[in-house]
């Protein structure tokens, strides 16, 4: 029999003692007790370099209202925003992780997770809203786990997880339901 349980994640990191997304921050969630992985969101630098950023700009977090799509690697670092790779070489490859795409992967996304958690992609899961940016990365890696972010378990989100060969969904726990449920389990 397969075990289940709920995976307990920090979301971004530990935020309470490090700016979210970052190394700081993924290694505090890592001393908490109940955390079982480490979720964080990535997208393109202007050169195409992936980093770790939930907003598309820098406003929130760093205080500066750049977007992070017309940076470079070098203007990121200097406010504080980490790449992808110096993330994953932080971080064992025993933990587990939830990588979210929060768009079209640049074409340096796959390579530098296959550097940093291997080609099978060591205890990971890539996840997105984002339909293209599942499909891009089924088409380069299809063994990949890959889990659908959505708002709910509708007939919508499931048949669209499905398309994508997602092994996964994510929704928001406010909308879950016995039906919607059920549904995902079909």
């Amino acid at each position: 029999m397969v075990e289940r349980r709920t995976l307990r994640l920090a979301h971004r990191g530990d935020h309470r003692r490090a700016a979210e997304n970052t190394i700081a921050a993924m290694l505090a969630a890592l001393r908490v007790p109940a955390c079982d992985g480490l979720e964080f969101d990535v997208r393109a630098a202007v050169d195409g370099v992936p980093v770790l950023l939930h907003d598309e700009t820098l406003a929130r977090v760093q205080g500066r209202p750049d977007r992070v799509d017309r940076l470079g690697v070098s203007e990121l670092a200097a406010a504080g925003v980490p790449t992808l790779a110096a993330v994953l070489a932080a971080i064992p490859r025993s933990v587990f992780l939830d990588i979210e795409l929060k768009g079209p992967p640049s074409p340096q996304v796959v390579p530098v997770l296959r550097a940093g958690r291997g080609v099978g992609l060591a205890h990971s899961v890539i996840s997105s809203f984002d339909a293209a940016a599942l499909e891009i990365v089924g088409r380069e890696e299809p063994a990949w786990p890959r889990w659908l972010n959505t708002v709910d378990l509708g007939a919508r989100a499931v048949s669209s997880a499905v398309d994508l060969g997602c092994r996964g969904i994510a929704a928001d726990w406010r909308t879950l339901d016995e039906t919607g449920i059920e549904r995902a389990h079909t």
